[in-house]
């Protein structure tokens, strides 16, 4: 007999060895962690379940946070040196950068001074409000200068919802797809779980990453349950981010 009621089973508990390519864990120098003792919190709980692989991505936003590879490498040298002392010898971490599309974004990329993912993946995002009149232009230049762009958690752009085909541009364009794993829950609002299912179960995600900026959220991350069918389909997403970038 069906039952509307599926088995649900902790995310969490299938990320053991994963590699979290989104988060705001570096101190100091965005909306994320503040302190690197809050750095090291968040470090030492997601070791509770198993991740202890990092590339931290701090905004890279024109007015807001103008971060750069001097900004960024001097945060991450901060925080390695304090594991060290911590002695957290099983936590690897790198830095790359969460880069808005913005009217600085070009200028940037024209200079060299955008920080790639594993020197050949960007991660980008949009503003929540609307799309960047700059995307597609950006994009082009993106992929003109050999690099594989990621879009950041495109389930929650809540302006393309209703313009499910521009996801599907998107795609035809090269662009790569991050879910946040928090979307899987209603953290964010009804509206962009439903698009990450959507997302999901139309074979169009490539990666997934925490997006985790403070304890909330990862303690959030830790409450969300996933039924089998989305488990069957979010856990090969789990393996290509470990496979292409451990």
């Amino acid at each position: 007999m069906f039952s509307f009621f599926q088995k649900k089973t902790f995310l969490i508990d299938h990320l053991n060895g994963f590699i979290d390519i989104h988060n705001h864990i570096l101190p100091g120098i965005d909306d994320g962690a503040k302190t690197v003792e809050e750095s090291i919190k968040l470090i030492k709980e997601f070791s509770e379940f198993g991740v202890t692989n990092f590339i931290a991505t701090p905004h890279i936003m024109d007015n807001y946070y103008p971060n750069n590879l001097k900004t960024v490498t001097k945060s991450l040298n901060k925080l390695t040196k304090q594991l060290k002392v911590e002695k957290l010898n099983n936590v690897t971490i790198t830095a790359a950068a969460e880069h808005m599309i913005d009217a600085n974004f070009e200028v940037i990329l024209e200079k060299g001074e955008v920080i790639p993912i594993l020197k050949n993946y960007l991660l980008v995002e949009m503003s929540y409000l609307q799309a960047s009149i700059n995307f597609e232009n950006a994009i082009q230049k993106i992929a003109e200068r050999r690099f594989f762009p990621i879009l950041a958690h495109p389930e929650r752009y809540v302006y393309l919802h209703s313009k499910f085909g521009k996801y599907e541009k998107y795609k035809s364009k090269g662009i790569l797809f991050q879910l946040n794993l928090l979307s899987l829950s209603s953290y964010y609002g009804k509206d962009v779980q439903q698009m990450a299912n959507k997302l999901l179960n139309e074979g169009l995600l490539d990666f997934v990453g925490t997006d985790v900026h403070n304890i909330r959220q990862l303690n959030s991350l830790k409450e969300v349950k996933v039924t089998k069918k989305q488990l069957d389909k979010v856990l090969p997403i789990i393996d290509n981010t470990i496979q292409s970038f451990y």
